[in-house]
Order: structure tokens, then sequence, then C-alpha cells
């Protein structure tokens, strides 16, 4: 059964139907497909002098993916918000575009990133996304029907994460970090899926607790704490977060975890008081780590003085930083550059490959795209009129903002480096998959949270008030 209409603004009898606006998402997705093909092409005539013969099938191949999820999401989610399709493809798009600059930089320039090429990969893994997008809109057609199966997902997400902890390091270690499961050449990162089954787990536990949650048993600076009885959840998500940490040695997806739990739980309480608890708890944790811990403390000392670490560990952050001071305001145009010299640049710091191409003003724009993909999941949140509809985009939403600011301050030297990949743009299959995935389901929350309501229904009349009529035979 389809989706139920949410949309409290809507509902009269009679009012103006509400606009599906699927032609405004066509033609967006157009223009998409338009500025993805451009940059291909500039890239080639740049760097090779000539249109790489793959181009059509690219071209071909790209716009089929939009074709069908514009497709699916009109048969499925009819009234989903037009902007959210878009913004992805845009992303994506420049993501293959650079990820195909840099492979043409690693065959022909002789850098630092060659062995193979990966844009062709990358695009398999989006059709394989698209898979997932299409699953998720067909068998999920009420984001409700999610908040039954709360526990199992919180299971599996908790599986997901513990899976590389115990596996040994030759199969889940890369660059330190004990995040894959790598056998016979596949690689996946479960840490990325585990993220959305935790996401639901959280906004259907806190629907359920967030009355006991937001009591405050004393005020202190003006904030009001929650009693020490309800620190429970606040604590056990710390312990998992500060485990990852340990375990895995994974600064990024420990503080995605906490983070998106504790903003949460700030959303469903509406108490600063947690957002001043959960900065707390991961500080504290943190300093332990580094006290403890030498993989933590070499992380966090090469953050603090990348140029003192410039022939070992530092060596990437110093090469991304030069690579953005390269690029300056106008960057050095898609294919000018030499993104190359930047180790792991197709993944880890893509970012910083965009800003020695495109600039300060290209990396912004890129900034502002998923400002407004975030901007649209908060809306939804917004407008859905059931509680778990509404902590769940919000927290799918969080997600997306919280991953790209952890991983463009791992670029630009605001934050330790972390194991984490900027979603749809950065090379990776397992981020790129699990994206599509989130993304979507807030299509889904977005289509019942403008679905129009359908207008109520005559009452019938009441037996005694029938008009009766005597008959005769």
């Amino acid at each position: 059964m389809t989706g139920p209409g949410t949309d409290p603004r809507v509902g009269a009898a009679g009012s103006t139907p509400t606009p599906t606006r699927r032609g405004t998402e066509l033609a967006l997705l157009g223009f998409a497909v338009l500025i993805t093909l451009a940059a291909q092409c500039i890239v080639d005539l740049t760097v090779t002098d000539s249109l790489s013969p793959e181009l059509a099938t690219f071209g071909t191949w790209f716009t089929a993916l939009w074709v069908v999820a514009h497709v699916v999401v009109r048969r499925f989610a009819p009234y989903a918000d037009p902007l959210l399709l878009p913004c992805v493809a845009v992303l994506m798009g420049l993501g293959l575009t650079m990820i195909h600059r840099l492979d043409i930089a690693g065959d022909q320039l002789g850098g630092k990133n060659s062995g193979g090429e990966d844009a062709p990969v990358q695009l398999l893994w989006a059709t394989v996304g698209l898979a997932l997008f299409v699953a998720v809109l067909v068998v999920v057609r009420d984001h409700r029907v999610l908040a039954r199966f709360a526990y199992t997902l919180a299971l599996v997400g908790l599986v997901l994460l513990a899976i590389p902890a115990v596996l040994p390091a030759s199969i889940s270690e890369v660059y330190g970090a004990k995040l894959w499961i790598r056998v016979a050449g596949f690689s996946i990162q479960p840490g990325e899926f585990a993220k959305i089954c935790l996401v639901v787990f959280f906004a259907a536990y806190l629907v359920d607790k967030r009355d006991v949650l937001a009591l405050a048993s004393r005020r202190v600076l003006r904030l009001e704490l929650p009693r020490g009885r309800d620190l429970g959840p606040v604590l056990l998500a710390w312990v998992a977060s500060i485990l990852v940490l340990v375990f895995e040695r994974d600064l990024g997806s420990s503080l995605l975890l906490f983070g998106i739990f504790v903003v949460m739980l700030y959303v469903a309480t509406e108490r600063a008081s947690w957002l001043v608890i959960g900065v707390i708890l991961f500080s504290g944790g943190a300093y332990v780590a580094y006290q403890v811990f030498g993989h933590v403390r070499v992380r966090v000392d090469t953050w603090l003085d990348p140029f003192a670490y410039q022939d070992t560990g530092g060596y990437q952050i110093v090469q991304s930083l030069f690579s953005l001071g390269t690029g300056g305001l106008f960057g050095a145009g898609l294919g000018g550059g030499r993104p190359d010299q930047v180790p792991v640049a197709k993944s880890d710091f893509i970012a910083s490959a965009i800003g020695e191409e495109l600039g300060l003003f290209g990396l912004v724009a890129v900034i502002v795209l998923y400002l407004v993909l975030v901007e649209r999941g908060l809306r939804t949140s917004l407008v859905v009129r059931d509680g778990f509809g509404k902590l769940l985009a919000a927290g799918l939403a969080f997600a997306v903002a919280w991953q790209v600011f952890v991983v463009l301050g791992g670029v630009t030297g605001l934050l330790p480096l972390t194991g984490l990949t900027t979603p749809f743009l950065a090379y990776g299959g397992s981020s790129l998959v699990a994206n599509f995935g989130l993304v979507a389901l807030l299509i889904r929350i977005s289509d019942a949270a403008r679905r129009p309501v359908a207008p109520p229904q005559a009452t019938p009349p009441k037996l005694t008030d029938a008009p009766t009529e005597v008959v005769r035979p």
C-alpha cells in the first residue's frame, strides 16, 4: 500500500491539487547530465587534445541511470522533492569527471595515483547503487514500517561495525584503519551501511523515549540537565563510538556515529544540554584514547603539525594543502593542474583535487550542492507529520552534512584525517551504494510529506434520519 498523506497544509475538499514537480526534476536532471558531459569533454581536450572514444558509452550509460531513477520516482514516489535527485546527479557526475581526470594523469603523466581505470568501475558501482535505490522505493512504500524492524536493524548495524575490528589486519586494514572486508579482490566498507541501519534505530528509539529523555532534574548554568537515570542511551552510544575509535583506529566513523546520535537526541528532546553532554563525553574519551593508544596519538600529532611529519604520515595533508593553495580562487581549470601529486586523490582527497582545478569558488559550489541536499532533507523533516519520519529525515540529512564536514575538515587540516569518503563524489563502491539507499529513504519520506491528504468522505446519514416510505402491495 502507498504511503499516507501527511502534509498538514493540504486536505480541504476542492483545494488546488498539489503539483508533483516531476517535470522540474526531469529538466534539472537533464542539466546535470549536460554539465557532466561538458566537464568530461573539457578534461579530454585539455589533457589529451582529443575526445575519448569511450565518451559516447559513458554519456549513454550516465544518462540512462538518471532516466531510470526519474521514471521510478515518478511511478513510486510522485510527490517527492524535485531537487534531491538533481543534486545527487551533479555531485556524482563531477566525481566521475575528476576520477576520469585522475585516471588519465595516472596513466599518461606518471602520477602517484596510477593503478587502472577507476571511472568505469565507479559507474558500475553507481548502477548497483541505482538497483538499491529502486529496491528501496519499490519495497518500502511507507517509511513508518521501518520502525517495526528498529532493533533488528540496530543489531545488523552493530555487527557490520564490529566485523572489520575482529578480522585480521591483512583483510581489514587500509592505511592504518580497520574499516574494510577484502576477499578475493573484492572489498566493502560495512560501516557505510551500518550508518543507515543505526539512524533508523535511533529514530525509532527516540520517538518512543523522547518524553522520558526530555525530563530535566536540575538547572546548571542556564542548562536544563537530564536526570542521571536517563543518561544510559547516550553513554551506550559514547562507549560504542570509543570502541570504534580504539579497535578500528578510525576517528571518522566514531565521530560520525556519536555525532548523529547526539544531534538526533537534541532534535527529539529540544534540549541543548544533550549537545553539551555529548561534546564533553566525546572530548574526554578522545583525550583518554590519545594518552593510552599510540596510533591515536600519531594521528593527532600529525594533524597538529603536518609539516613536521611531511616525509611520513603528514605527506598526504601537506600535499593537499599545497594543492588547495595552487588552485587559489578560480583554479587551474579542469585538466590544468596536478592533483595526481596528492596520494589517494580519487577517494580520501578528491576535495583537494577539485579545489586545485576549480578553485575556491568551485569547491564552495560543491559545498552549496551538499547544503541544498541537506536543506531539502531538513525541510522534509519539518513537513512530515509523524514523529518517526521527522527524526529519520533529520538524521539522514545530518548524516550527510556531518560526513561532508568531517571529510572536508580532514582535507583542509581542520580535523584529523579520517577514513570517510565524500558522499557521491569520491571513489568508493560501498559509500556510493549506501548513499543511494540513503537518498531513496529521503525521497520516500518527502513523498509522504508532500502527498496531498485525500478529501474527507461524506458521512452517511443515520438510519433514524433516513426518509420513510410506505409501500403498498
